[in-house]
């Protein structure tokens, strides 16, 4: 089976679609630095697998390391790059890391693959944030590309940019683009997950912490937006779902005897759910009530985003198969299991 590259594998949907991977017979290989997790990821999918996944501490931006590795690796036949740093907040106010984390590292890692000179599968882990505030909902990929509302998203929308030009340029590359919405839940074993350093950036981590009583009560920002409820709706699709689109990509890639192939994929459920929405089902599904407050609306935060994912269920044949109440409860159950751990 061919040998991928995983960047950013021991991360949130690095790890899970390192998983997916294995589980469809790819021969794998992982780099991290390890700056937004650790090598107890690593422990953790080798157990899921019931294999040693081969890993590489590997920092993207040291120009040296990178031209070694990939001399002693030339024999991998994709690339899924994740390796980014990805918190809104974090981008606004220090602009300078994410521009550095997220493009010199993929430039650097693209320079080395060309100069491999042979035929390399690219899938570049984008998300819904270059779309800035769409006009029109469900978003599709030809939906205009605004300025983005962060210096993250920026990257996302440079990053695109630069595979694009890269495939057009040299025919022994082709690359997808997949734009990820909301991934939220935990594989199914409660043994990977999303685990946040520090305050949760995302919803779904914020939930299960003030749940398990790591968190005194979750703020919803705002209740008066045009939705059925007032709050925000998003486009919440499972890890696993989100891991299984990866696959599918690089079997188009693989399979695509296209010379110089790039394409955008919208990665979502296709269906909007309010913040509000999301709770009532977590407390449904789990039997917890949770304590929340309602704040006012925070900046930059649109009233509705969701995907129109008919090009991918056609095109990549991929369609997402889990629920929200699958999501939640994954979820729940990887919080608790990280919980117990603390505690023995």
């Amino acid at each position: 089976m061919p040998k991928i590259l995983v960047t950013g594998g021991l991360g949130y949907i690095g790890s899970h679609t390192v998983v997916e991977l294995h589980k469809q017979g790819f021969e794998v290989i992982i780099v991290d630095d390890l700056s937004n997790t650790s090598l107890d990821v690593l422990e953790r999918i080798n157990k899921i697998t019931n294999s040693s996944i081969n890993y590489v501490n590997l920092d993207l931006k040291n120009i040296e390391a990178t031209k070694i590795f990939i001399s002693e690796n030339n024999d991998i036949d994709g690339v899924i790059h994740f390796a980014a740093s990805k918190a809104v907040g974090e981008s606004v106010e220090n602009p300078l890391k994410y521009y550095t984390n997220n493009l010199f590292s993929l430039t650097n890692l693209l320079n080395e693959l060309k100069d491999l000179n042979k035929e390399i599968n690219f899938i570049f882990s984008s998300s819904a944030t270059v779309y800035g505030n769409p006009e029109i909902v469900p978003i599709t990929e030809s939906e205009p590309i605004k300025k983005a509302e962060s210096p993250y998203g920026n990257t996302k929308q440079i990053g695109e940019e630069i595979i694009k030009d890269l495939v057009y340029s040299n025919s022994n590359f082709k690359a997808i683009s997949l734009r990820y919405f909301n991934p939220i839940g935990a594989h199914s074993s409660a043994m990977i997950g999303e685990l946040p350093i520090g305050v949760p950036q995302n919803l779904v981590p914020f939930i299960t912490q003030t749940a398990i009583g790591l968190r005194k009560e979750l703020t919803v920002f705002g209740n008066d937006y045009p939705t059925s409820d007032g709050s925000c709706l998003r486009d919440y699709i499972h890890v696993m779902d989100l891991a299984k689109a990866h696959i599918k990509s690089l079997y188009k890639l693989i399979n695509n005897e296209d010379k110089s192939y790039y394409d955008t994929f919208n990665i979502g459920t296709g269906k909007g759910t309010s913040v509000l929405e999301l709770i009532k089902c977590f407390e449904n599904v789990t039997e917890n009530k949770l304590n929340f407050k309602i704040g006012d609306r925070r900046e930059g935060d649109v009233a509705e985003c969701f995907a129109d994912v008919s090009k991918a269920n056609k095109i990549l044949n991929w369609k997402s198969e889990l629920s929200i109440k699958d999501s939640l409860l994954s979820s729940w159950n990887w919080e608790k299991n990280i919980n117990n751990e603390k505690l023995q």
